[in-house]
């Protein structure tokens, strides 16, 4: 697929913001292609990817509710539309508990489905005002592109450090049911 997009004529900088703004991916696979595939400088990268990352943002923060009742309007889209929002409710109460501080930190976690996009839908189903999810959201990303960026630059171990939190996660979040 990267090769296509190279073939297409699309420069690296313009496709590690392409795939940081994607959801469930987002910078956790951006930042990875950028440093290790593209060999692009970490600090190159990093901006990239957060600025990539957060283009989404505003446009979910501010036209959510419309564009969720765009996309329901077919059975298939009310069905995607209700499955994000309850995975998102579900991993909204962590969230509503701390709030704004929940919600950065919620963001900052480099798992999948914690990213910035998940992060909109909670503030938007929390009700929380845009410029504080906005905010909480954005120092959430910088902290992701942080660590993931950490991670990328120590390869292997680096790679070992993620699947050992990956895994630890895992089996917390097992044992825990």
């Amino acid at each position: 697929m990267i090769e296509e997009l190279l073939g297409w004529g699309i420069s690296q900088e313009a496709i590690i913001v392409i795939i940081s703004a994607l959801p469930v991916v987002e910078l956790r696979l951006a930042l990875p292609i950028a440093i290790n595939v593209f060999d692009m400088p970490w600090y190159k990268a990093y901006c990239l990817a957060v600025i990539g990352n957060m283009l989404p943002v505003p446009i979910l923060l501010l036209f959510l509710d419309s564009l969720a009742r765009v996309v329901s309007r077919t059975e298939t889209g009310r069905k995607a539309v209700d499955w994000v929002f309850e995975r998102t409710r579900r991993q909204g109460k962590r969230i509503e508990r701390y709030e704004k501080i929940g919600l950065t930190l919620f963001v900052a976690v480099p798992l999948p489905v914690t990213g910035a996009w998940t992060g909109s839908i909670g503030a938007f189903l929390l009700g929380l005002k845009f410029r504080y999810a906005f905010l909480s959201i954005l120092v959430g990303v910088i902290i992701a592109g942080a660590i993931v960026t950490s991670l990328c630059l120590l390869g292997w171990v680096g790679a070992v450090i993620a699947g050992v939190g990956l895994g630890t996660l895992a089996v917390l979040g097992w044992w825990r049911r």
